[in-house]
């Protein structure tokens, strides 16, 4: 069965890295080999005494290794320590201390060697030490007096531990004390007070150290600290406490982390700088830590080494400190010895490479013994740090070790030469199925063995020539690397390996997919707070691989929010918080490949209030206001509204101030004298205003006269001998100080008088009386206070009361216009007599009677106003042929004056309205009665009727209209000589002599033959018709059951055909002239025209036009036969234009078909 390999792309250096690391000189366990160590304790390995110890050591080997141990040199013989043994088929030590056994008894260095047959591999020495976390020595500490701004240092001086422990400084409540630039811990668990302050004084400050091998703290006694103030304290320049002097040497190991620390005393604190002389400090490996008192540089290089100054600045100075930092390297190896198959008779070399600070010496061992006392091998030859093997045989198989060491340290490596004689094999699985993503690398693997060395070479299909060429890469490993893999790439690949010995192949399968696509990525997104946003993440993939879908935010899984849904395509987020804001990413795994998407959320909100508010520079007249900004919730501050509060005149309210950019976070306030201000800040973005601040510290400002006057002032009498003085008083703040009064002048305008003056309270009114009707005065407002008088106000003109105008409107002349509109004149009066604002002119009209009737009714009075100082005016509405009065009045603040003599003027004739009714009765074979109603508005005198009316056949064509004109005081008419069974339309209108007025139109018919009446009634009733009529129901019942099972059955049935073929002589018309039935007529051929609707000019009428009731004739009167079947219409008035004759008409169905409907 073929098995199956998939390579994600994202992994393929790794997959070759690890490629390139199986050596074809990896021996197959079923061969025979020398021992391998595979596992080992690390050789600085410190134990915890209360638990066993397990010193591990497991090698392979063909036969499997035996194992045995040295202890401090000497051989250490397991089986006579009972505490002590061995796991089976391993060297692995496990010493029994939980049961009774004293890890202090057995530290040493061990060495752990596995032998067989062919050579013996050793471990590194591995030193053995428990683990220490002894108790603090009981010391007597005194109490540290200190002076405030003095430096202190508390000394920790934990007891020495295994491994050293790490040290902390709490509180008794186990609380953890705050640093700062000011207070930190150094590297040695001491801690620093560049300066003490007032707060620092404490009993319980507490060094505790973690020892973290056995899970143990121990605490040392609490230190006390007390600080006394003395006034002025004294400011210091920078002193370093670590480390003295000016300069100091530290050697670091290559690989290690590179500490250097400077904590300085002073007073102001100072701040800490680094430099390195002559050169930079390393970018991506250099850190700050402990308020930049410590320099910190990872993974240190011998290039690191230099000279390294920290420098301490306060206002009043520095100091400096030079580091000479040495960087020297324990051993590490350049080429380390590897593993050597050969077959008899080839040659071969170990090479064994190493450096080091300073450089390491190299010394060879063979099966763990030096090499010089080993027993000889004529194949071999030591060379410093290569041996040289030529002509190997079977005997020259054995362990060698190299040894790089120097004073910081050893390299302990083994390295195996087998002498074997094997033909080649293939470890790779046959048919092993690779699965790669289109233009991804392919990597096909042909793991093989065989002594000696096999070439390697590969094919691609059954009959496919080697594979050649830059398309292609053959790693040493047997591996067959295609860079960029198409989809003709796909196939069977064969890997061929052969040497002296034989030949073998092996087969492998190659398929390749079509890759992952993000095609519609998450975007930006900027949301309010507990909005909802949704991120896409639609994806395009091999329709044989399965994607899965995961959303990650900050590179860390989704929150455990039931507000996170993720749907199939996309991340919802509902109620969006302020944790919420980061960055999404939607990743896309399959089996070969992985994709992802980042989008980031930016969750905006209205700002945090400003906070920390502190008036600063205060005068008289004005203070600096200054404050710390909010959170601005990642929507910048467009600016910040200042607002105050006058606690002495209006507490609890608060006014606008200003407002400042958003950039600034001070602002110079204006003042006012006589305030108790209190401020606070409101900050603004595009989301909104933020909550005010908390107020301010409140600041009195002094006392002073007022700087401005009361406004809007107004001089307005309320009666005719008096003025109403009015203003807006100042508000409490613009008093300026205590006692707001107000001094009241006026006097009267273009009269030589002196001012008159009264000081009132904080009012808003005064009257004055005994004051002449509507005079103009000059009036003013002072506002003044106990500190003095405002500035000199400025004046305003008023007037005192008002009174009725004297006068009535003179030369009051009216001119008739039309029948419905006149114009009316009047002569303005003296301004004098208006005694106040004119306003304008009332013209007062109405209906006397009307000329036609003579009757009189219920007089309605219209009013007309017309503003300003106009003398005439239109008078609309006014109605034909009546009799009107009018009069004028002019009009002023106070009321209305007296109304001039009433003015009688007519309007002349217009035309009447239609008349109110038209009743058509007593229809006949030749005649109908006409009756009408007068109009409701006659208009003047009426002068005659005018009667039209035209006949409308079955075909909806309009015959000849006919006009007739009837006096005025007739209301009846009998048309005679009209033809029977016809319909007629009637337009009717009444005339004045200025015109016709509007038309009434109805309908009628007159009624059929009397015999032929008869004998559709006789034939209606005969029993041989109702027989008939019965047949020809059953028929058709029978015929649709027919229809039906037909349809069902699926099969066609011309029912069309069938009714022509049997038509219903029920429903076919009769001929007026026999009797007898005509041809088939569609009951719309008979509906009537609509009333106004225009026909074509061949004067036929569209079906569509017509509607299906005879009772639309009546404009909505039921339509109902006498006993003798005629048919009587009842109708009511409509009006209608009248029409051009022949090409307007309405249409009912004959009396003959209406009768025939209803058989």
């Amino acid at each position: 069965m073929m098995k199956k390999m998939s390579i994600p792309t994202s992994k393929a250096s790794l997959v070759l890295f690890l490629c390139q690391i199986i050596s074809a000189l990896d021996v197959p366990l079923d061969l025979s080999q020398p021992p391998t160590i595979t596992q080992q304790s690390p050789k600085d390995y410190i134990v915890d005494p209360r638990e066993n110890i397990v010193i591990q050591c497991e090698a392979k080997g063909k036969p499997p290794p035996s194992f045995s141990w040295t202890r401090n040199g000497t051989h250490f013989d397991i089986d006579k320590d009972a505490q002590v043994t061995m796991k089976p088929n391993s060297g692995t030590l496990v010493v029994n201390i939980m049961n009774g056994g004293k890890a202090e008894a057995y530290e040493g260095v061990y060495q752990c060697t596995a032998r067989n047959e062919r050579g013996a591999a050793i471990s590194n020495n591995i030193v053995i030490r428990p683990s220490r976390s002894p108790l603090w020595t009981k010391e007597k500490l005194e109490p540290n007096h200190v002076r405030e701004g003095d430096s202190l240092v508390l000394h920790c001086r934990p007891p020495v531990g295994l491994p050293p422990p790490i040290i902390f400084w709490m509180d008794n409540a186990f609380q953890r004390l705050p640093q700062s630039e000011r207070v930190s811990q150094g590297l040695n668990g001491d801690l620093y007070f560049a300066n003490v302050q007032p707060e620092d004084t404490r009993e319980d400050y507490i060094c505790y150290a973690r020892f973290n091998h056995t899970q143990t703290i121990q605490q040392k006694q609490p230190i006390s600290v007390k600080v006394f103030s003395t006034k002025p304290v004294t400011e210091r320049p920078p002193v370093l406490l670590t480390p003295t002097g000016s300069t100091s040497t530290k050697v670091e190991l290559r690989g290690n982390v590179l500490l250097l620390e400077c904590i300085a005393a002073g007073l102001p604190t100072p701040v800490i700088r680094w430099i390195k002389e002559g050169g930079e400090l390393p970018a991506n490996r250099t850190f700050f830590e402990n308020f930049k008192k410590t320099l910190k540089i990872i993974d240190v290089s011998e290039a690191d080494s230099g000279n390294y100054k920290c420098i301490a600045r306060n206002t009043l100075g520095s100091v400096h400190h030079v580091i000479s930092v040495t960087v020297k390297a324990a051993p590490y190896w350049i080429t380390a010895p590897r593993n050597l198959v050969l077959s008899p008779g080839e040659d071969g070399t170990l090479i064994c490479r190493a450096n080091g600070n300073p450089k390491p010496s190299i010394s060879w061992l063979a099966n763990g013994v030096p090499i010089a006392i080993a027993p000889e091998d004529p194949s071999r030859k030591v060379d410093g740090d290569t041996i040289i093997f030529s002509h190997v045989q079977e005997r020259s198989s054995a362990v060698y070790q190299c040894n790089a060491s120097n004073e910081y340290g050893y390299l302990l490596a083994n390295a195996f030469v087998n002498v074997l004689a094997e033909p080649p094999r293939i470890l790779t699985p046959a048919n092993k199925l690779y699965q790669v993503i289109a233009d991804s690398p392919a990597l096909l693997d042909c793991a093989y063995f065989g002594s000696p060395k096999p070439e390697i070479e590969w094919f691609k299909g059954v009959k496919g020539s080697i594979l050649r060429g830059n398309e292609y890469v053959f790693h040493d490993n047997g591996t067959l690397e295609i860079p960029v893999a198409q989809k003709d790439s796909a196939g069977t690949y064969t890997c061929v390996a052969r040497n002296e010995l034989g030949k073998i192949q092996n087969e492998v399968q190659l398929e390749i997919k079509d890759p992952t696509m993000i095609i519609k990525q998450p975007e930006y997104k900027v949301i309010q707070r507990y909005g909802q946003v949704s991120f896409e993440c639609i994806i395009k993939h091999d329709s044989t691989l399965l994607p899965t879908v995961i959303w990650l935010k900050d590179n860390d899984e989704l929150p455990d929010d039931e507000r996170f849904l993720v749907g199939k395509d996309n991340l919802t987020i509902m109620n969006v918080t302020d944790k919420d804001d980061g960055t999404y990413t939607c990743i896309v795994n399959t089996t070969l490949d992985s994709v992802s998407a980042s989008a980031v959320l930016t969750v905006v909100a209205r700002p945090n209030p400003p906070f920390d508010l502190e008036l600063t520079g205060q005068l008289e007249r004005s203070i600096e206001l200054s404050w710390i900004p909010g959170d601005e919730n990642n929507s910048p501050i467009t600016n910040f509204v200042i607002e105050y509060e006058d606690a002495l005149h209006e507490p609890g309210v608060w006014h606008y101030q200003t407002e400042v950019s958003g950039t600034q976070t001070t602002a110079q306030l204006k003042l006012s004298p006589y305030v108790n201000y209190s401020f606070r800040v409101i900050a603004v973005n595009k989301i909104g205003r933020s909550q005010p601040s908390e107020p301010s510290e409140q600041y009195l400002t002094k006392s002073a006269s007022p700087d401005e006057n009361p406004a809007n002032v107004q001089g307005i009498g309320s009666e005719p001998d008096n003025l109403v003085i009015t203003w807006e008083p100042l508000k409490g703040f613009q008093s300026n100080g205590p006692g707001l009064q107000y001094k009241v002048s006026w006097r009267q305008k273009d009269v030589d008088d002196e001012w008159t003056s009264v000081i009132v309270a904080n009012v808003s009114k005064y009257i004055v009386s005994g004051t002449p009707t509507f005079v103009p005065y000059e009036v003013k407002v002072q506002a003044l206070n106990d500190l003095g008088y405002a500035p000199e106000p400025s004046e305003v003109i008023g007037h005192s009361g008002e009174d009725l105008p004297m006068v009535a409107p003179g030369n009051v002349q009216v001119h008739v216009i039309n029948s419905t509109l006149a114009k009316v004149h009047w002569d303005p009066v003296p301004l004098k007599t208006v005694r106040g604002h004119l306003q304008g002119y009332k013209v007062y009209y109405w209906k006397v009677q009307s000329l036609s009737r003579r009757s009189r009714r219920h007089v309605e009075k219209k009013i007309l106003t017309f503003r300003g100082n106009k003398t005439f005016g239109m008078l609309p509405g006014l109605e034909p042929y009546s009799s009107y009065k009018l009069n004028v009045r002019v009009v002023n603040g106070k009321g209305e004056g007296p109304a001039s003599p009433d003015k009688v003027f007519k309007t002349p004739e217009g035309v009447p309205s239609s008349p109110s009714f038209l009743k058509i009765t007593n229809p006949t074979l030749d005649s109908l009665t006409l009756e009408w109603g007068s109009p409701t508005h006659p208009n003047g005198v009426l002068t005659s009727y005018t009667l039209k009316f035209q006949p409308i056949n079955n075909t909806h064509e309009l015959g000849p209209l006919v006009e007739i004109r009837i006096p005025a005081n007739e209301s009846s008419l009998i048309l005679k000589n009209l033809n029977y069974s016809t319909r007629y339309k009637f337009y009717f209108n009444a005339q004045t002599s200025v015109g016709s007025g509007s038309q009434i139109t109805e309908e009628a018919v007159t009624i059929m033959d009397e015999a032929m009446a008869s004998r559709q009634v006789d034939i209606a009733t005969q029993g041989w018709f109702i027989g008939l009529m019965c047949a020809v129901a059953l028929l058709i019942l029978i015929l649709l059951i027919v229809c039906f099972i037909r349809r069902n059955k699926g099969g066609k049935y011309p029912v069309k055909e069938k009714e022509d073929a049997h038509a219903d002589p029920e429903i076919q018309p009769m001929k007026e002239d026999d009797g007898t039935f005509g041809e088939y007529s569609d009951a719309e051929d008979h509906k009537p025209l609509k009333k106004g609707s225009r026909t074509p000019s061949d004067r036929t009428v569209k079906k569509e036009d017509s509607d299906d009731s005879l009772v639309d004739y009546g404009e909505g009167v039921n339509g109902q036969f006498n006993e003798d079947g005629s048919f009587i219409g009842q109708y009511s008035g409509k009006k209608e234009k009248e029409p051009a004759e022949g090409n307007e008409s309405s249409e009912a169905p004959s009396p003959v078909n209406a009768m025939n409907s209803f058989v």
